[in-house]
């Protein structure tokens, strides 16, 4: 193809010839005799995208078009995007270009237009660009108080449309498939629906983009486990009690209505009154007290001698003052919150 010279009417003339020649044939349709083939080319967001188009030694003259805009016409370059190029050492019968990280702007129609014996033709291309799904907002993570609404939102872009899942992993380790949808709603949230939640973007076109919130859920204590203990006059003596809450809880000891304050331990959700050297004013009836800020638990422990009495569940029995236990354990929670 014949570069031009360089000054301006003769770049001017060039122009319009090559509009004359192959914007219009592009544009309309192909007349009797004209070779119009059309193809898709699909390529990913970032990859390189090869257009080819086949040419003989009659052409006198081919450029490639995409749109109104000319992007090469024979060897010169007249776009001014360093991303296109020509294809060289290819086949003498082909006019190929390349447009590398391909981007969603390219996409659309291009021509490669072709005179041959001053019959024009052309040959359409249309590019598609498709673009891995990827999550642009998601819901931070949240705590609330149990029996909460929450509403979850995950947004994510992607070509085609992206498929968004949501996966929720307890805090046992249990994974289960929730729902699918952009908003993911909790109605009067329980603890056991506590945990991360994933937010799965995907559309076949990479590997699914992952992201995750972390939903808390603030209750008040219970009692999970409350281990009465016997043992002998001199031994060592260990009341544990464990109670599950969120916050974590804090414990206190009571006989009756006294508070205890020898040896307690306390490790996460597990208290102990440890008796180093039991005597006989130390058995009978212990209360642990859990509380924190969404409410309070108690329940009854004993630590009883090899000679007393058992029910049915293994339980020593003995006396309780339940109405004394009960306005002491009230009394503290109300003065502490």
């Amino acid at each position: 193809f014949p570069r031009a010279a360089g000054e301006m009417p003769g770049r001017c003339l060039v122009v319009l010839g090559l509009r004359l020649l192959f914007l219009v044939p592009a544009g309309v349709p192909a007349r009797s005799g004209d070779s119009v083939l059309k193809d898709n080319i699909t390529v990913r967001q970032g990859d390189s995208a090869v257009l080819k188009c086949n040419v003989d030694s009659k052409v006198s003259r081919v450029a490639w078009l995409n749109r109104t805009t000319i992007l090469f016409a024979g060897n010169e370059k007249w776009s001014l995007d360093p991303r296109v190029i020509l294809m060289e050492n290819t086949a003498v019968t082909e006019y190929s270009i390349k447009i590398q990280n391909v981007d969603v702007h390219d996409e659309g129609p291009y021509v490669c237009s072709i005179l041959t014996n001053r019959k024009p033709k052309s040959t359409k291309v249309h590019l598609i660009v498709q673009v891995p799904a990827r999550i642009t907002n998601i819901s931070k993570d949240i705590t609330v108080n149990e029996g909460s609404n929450v509403n979850l939102m995950c947004l994510a872009v992607g070509r085609p449309e992206a498929n968004i899942v949501w996966k929720h992993h307890s805090p046992r380790g249990t994974h289960k498939f929730v729902t699918e949808g952009e908003n993911l709603e909790l109605t009067a949230i329980t603890k056991e629906q506590s945990g991360t939640y994933e937010c799965i973007a995907s559309n076949d076109i990479s590997s699914p983009d992952v992201r995750t919130v972390e939903v808390t859920i603030n209750y008040p204590p219970f009692i999970s486990k409350a281990r009465s203990m016997g043992t002998s006059v001199g031994q060592k003596g260990v009341l544990q009690c464990e109670a599950s809450a969120v916050p974590r809880a804090d414990f206190e000891w009571y006989k009756e209505d006294r508070r205890q304050v020898f040896p307690l331990k306390t490790q996460g959700k597990q208290s102990m009154l440890i008796f180093f050297n039991v005597s006989e004013e130390d058995y009978g009836n212990y209360t642990c007290v859990a509380t924190n800020i969404m409410g309070i638990t108690n329940a009854s422990i004993i630590l009883y001698g090899p000679g007393a009495m058992h029910d049915v569940n293994g339980a020593a029995v003995l006396p309780r003052c339940s109405v004394c236990l009960l306005l002491t354990v009230t009394l503290i929670y109300l003065l502490k919150f």
